[in-house]
């Protein structure tokens, strides 16, 4: 196992894993900015190393500072969270090049996935459905209008490097269309370095479904069931739950191979993510895109398929096997999260400031992965996720029933926060019922 660990993150995640890595005995170490000097992930670390000021690319996304902090504590790993620099394929192969251990996939998957329409194309040679659309960039606008002419309005118009829900617009006909081919392919430019376009049918009604899966330190890809992502605003995810309550066992079987055969397809290692668009009026489903490291709704899977997915990273990085058998996964239970972010509940923008009150609810089936305390300041620097509430319980009706109570236990004052909209959508007929799609929140808020 290794035995010292660089956590290259920050936040709820950053604590995350060095939880994990200090039940296991390994030595963590963290990296902060100027700005995150008082957190908790910081205090919680054996060490923690200063790489920068507020700015990301000065400090989470400065590579060369993260690597001579490694080389300083005498880190023997890298473990990059979600965001910042986990999916990029260069910092894999620098970290590799260096003589560390990089916790997670190849740099080869990262990437082949990295690019959407590359990832598409190999989806399709592997078995997997695809949603009609682009094999190509749609190199120009009248490109775009021909594609979109023969794949049939609406369509979806998407950042070929974007991920996370970034660079992607609707357009319900051609006259739209010239307005978000345009508007994407500036946002992908400036954003991602990259203004490849593609252009993919669109579906109005549909529920975002995705399977974990895990690529053992021996070669083989397991798939750990599937996540519930449809309670999204701006087509960034609010809310999680495992199982999705529209996935029959049946539908849950195809999932789980065609997602097996899109890791093979990559010679995948360590842990990702296959995320799909389900029509569940047909049963139908299409790859929208692959996520190359941990998820920030990890732990839904976590509760239902009883381990610990940082210590499964961890033992895929040292060569060892799984804790458990991959031959006899026996899911039990389900689970709900919810993003607790620092914004207002009504049209979701950030709100940071000081948290003068931060009480955490307790009890059977809540945990809560937060990256704050009281008297911590959210700067308007990072993402604005501040906790992760995790509810879980034998069936949904017992967890939607401890949720309704944990939201209401969860006391934070300070910054503008999202908890009201929790208790909001908890009530809510369409959510309870478990028919909701990613219409869901547009619907509560028109």
């Amino acid at each position: 196992m290794i035995e010292s660990l660089l956590v290259a993150n920050r936040g709820e995640i950053a604590r995350r894993i060095i939880r994990t890595a200090k039940r296991l005995g390994i030595r963590a170490i963290a990296v902060h900015s100027e700005a995150d000097a008082d957190l908790p992930f910081v205090r919680e670390a054996d060490e923690a190393v200063l790489i920068g000021p507020p700015n990301p690319a000065q400090s989470y996304r400065n590579t060369e500072a993260i690597l001579a902090a490694a080389k300083s504590t005498g880190a023997q790993a890298i473990h990059p969270g979600y965001g910042f620099l986990s999916e990029n394929a260069e910092f894999a192969r620098t970290v590799e090049a260096s003589g560390l251990i990089w916790v997670g996939p190849g740099a080869d998957a990262i990437t082949a996935m990295g690019d959407k329409i590359n990832a598409r194309n190999l989806m399709a040679a592997a078995g997997v459905p695809v949603a009609p659309g682009t094999t190509d960039p749609a190199a120009d606008l009248d490109a775009a209008v021909t594609a979109a002419a023969e794949i049939g309005y609406p369509v979806m118009v998407k950042a070929a490097a974007g991920g996370g829900g970034m660079g992607m617009g609707v357009a319900v006909d051609e006259a739209a269309l010239r307005t978000e081919y345009d508007k994407v392919r500036a946002f992908a430019e400036r954003m991602f370095g990259d203004g490849s376009v593609l252009i993919e049918r669109y579906f109005p009604r549909v529920r975002h479904v995705e399977v974990q899966i895990l690529g053992l330190a021996d070669g083989r890809v397991v798939a750990l069931g599937e996540r519930e992502c449809s309670v999204q605003r701006r087509n960034q995810k609010l809310v999680e739950e495992s199982p999705s309550p529209a996935v029959s066992p049946e539908l849950r079987e195809r999932f789980l191979a065609a997602a097996i055969r899109a890791g093979e397809a990559v010679g995948y290692r360590n842990a990702g993510t296959v995320e799909c668009l389900l029509d569940p009026a047909t049963e139908e489903f299409f790859f929208l895109e692959m996520n190359t490291r941990l998820q920030v709704e990890h732990p839904v899977t976590e509760y239902v398929y009883g381990v610990d997915l940082v210590e499964e990273q961890l033992r895929v990085a040292s060569g060892l096997a799984p804790t458990f058998d991959p031959d006899a996964l026996t899911p039990g239970g389900h689970a709900i999260e919810m993003r607790i972010n620092a914004e207002d509940p009504k049209r979701f923008l950030p709100g940071p400031g000081v948290i003068r009150t931060w009480v955490e609810p307790t009890g059977e089936g809540v945990r809560v992965d937060s990256g704050y305390t009281e008297g911590n300041t959210v700067t308007p620097f990072y993402d604005s996720l501040l906790a992760k509430l995790i509810v879980t319980g034998a069936t949904r009706d017992e967890v939607l029933a401890r949720a309704r109570t944990a939201v209401a236990a969860f006391q934070i004052q300070g910054p503008k926060n999202n908890v009201p909209f929790f208790a909001e959508l908890l009530e809510n007929a369409e959510f309870r019922s478990g028919t909701y799609d990613t219409g869901i929140v547009s619907r509560m808020r028109s």
